[in-house]
């Protein structure tokens, strides 16, 4: 890609999300969203084969529809009641057109079919980005209208998507697709205690940006695409990939690892709020992810390779080697003791 192209893409990647989070008026809000679509729409079209234009056309349309939704919630909003101030949502319908395009551009169950077919279309970096920094301003969104937004629709929205997202994913051998459906069950629990807990929403925001990271970083450097792969990934960097199968776990929300930091308090906070049957349900569905997550764990370290494969392997490691690295697996794999002066803030 062109150095001054890749400069402007760049910027727009990074300053779209943090115009979005910054802004108080809802046209600003929408021009954040729209640079930020522009911007990842090139870079997953940018590997120049049928499979990537496809997955930009995909994305660049769901995007597109979402933010006229979001649109023309701001419009009716400011219609009814005469501001574009974003935490004046004060009628029903203009709430509940929001959450629908927030829901789109989030992935979220039912409205997630973009989401798989987008990653696996797009290179390993693009989809980290997908799943990770893109999710900021739709989020940072329905933080500021947490106030008018229906509990019982958003506990319903997170229900189906740790559903559909552990549900999709059972039968995935493409490691993308397998991380876009683990991005819709996380997506799930976060959009679950939203409206209850917003500062514990955002610290399972962050600690799946930790460890979603993590595992695209490892998944770039085995250079593995697929479940089958990982088979052979022990010739290339036998510690790393051992390292993985801690990440794959805390991602699945096994303790003592992080990922069952932000499941915990959020399960605790359902039971004070008296929705146990909520956190019941969500505990049982979360089994579903668990399966996959086990299996690409089981490939990666316990399985010995096969006497031959369809695809090329490396054999050796490449000598440049990620240090940064090192403190992302100790971040995704080790917060768990921090939970009681978590638990005191929240």
């Amino acid at each position: 890609m062109n150095p001054h192209a890749s400069t402007i893409i760049i910027t727009s990647l990074i300053m779209g999300p943090l115009l979005t989070i910054s802004s108080n008026h809802w046209i600003l809000a929408w021009t954040g969203l729209e640079i930020s679509t522009l911007a990842i729409t090139p870079m997953i079209a940018k590997q120049h084969h049928p499979r990537a234009i496809e997955a930009a056309t995909k994305y660049f349309l769901t995007q597109a529809v979402a933010s006229a939704l979001v649109l023309a919630s701001s419009i009716t909003n400011a219609w009814q009641t005469g501001q574009w101030d974003i935490t004046q949502m004060s009628d029903t319908f203009p709430c509940m057109i929001l959450t629908v395009a927030l829901a789109i551009k989030l992935g979220l169950a039912p409205f997630h079919f973009w989401l798989p077919e987008v990653l696996q279309g797009a290179n390993t970096m693009t989809a980290m980005i997908l799943t990770t920094w893109q999710k900021l301003a739709p989020l940072s969104l329905l933080m500021m209208t947490v106030q008018s937004t229906n509990t019982f629709s958003m506990v319903m929205l997170g229900l189906t998507s740790i559903i559909i997202g552990g549900w999709g994913g059972l039968n995935q051998t493409q490691l993308r697709k397998i991380m876009a459906f683990s991005s819709i069950a996380h997506l799930g629990w976060m959009i679950t205690i939203l409206t209850l807990s917003p500062k514990l929403m955002m610290l399972t925001f962050y600690t799946y940006v930790i460890m979603t990271s993590t595992t695209f970083l490892m998944i770039k450097m085995l250079e593995t695409n697929k479940i089958s792969m990982m088979m052979t990934s022990w010739t290339k960097l036998p510690m790393l990939n051992t390292t993985m199968m801690l990440i794959l776990l805390s991602l699945a929300g096994l303790p003592p690892l992080t990922g069952f930091m932000p499941k915990w308090l959020i399960i605790q906070e359902l039971s004070k709020q008296h929705m146990c049957f909520t956190a019941t349900t969500m505990a049982i569905m979360s089994m579903l992810s668990l399966f996959f997550y086990l299996r690409t764990s089981y490939q990666a370290t316990i399985t010995l390779s096969p006497n031959s494969t369809n695809s090329s392997q490396q054999w050796r490691h490449k000598p440049n080697q990620k240090y940064y690295l090192t403190t992302m697996i100790m971040l995704s794999t080790a917060l768990l003791p921090i939970v009681p002066t978590l638990s005191t803030i929240i």
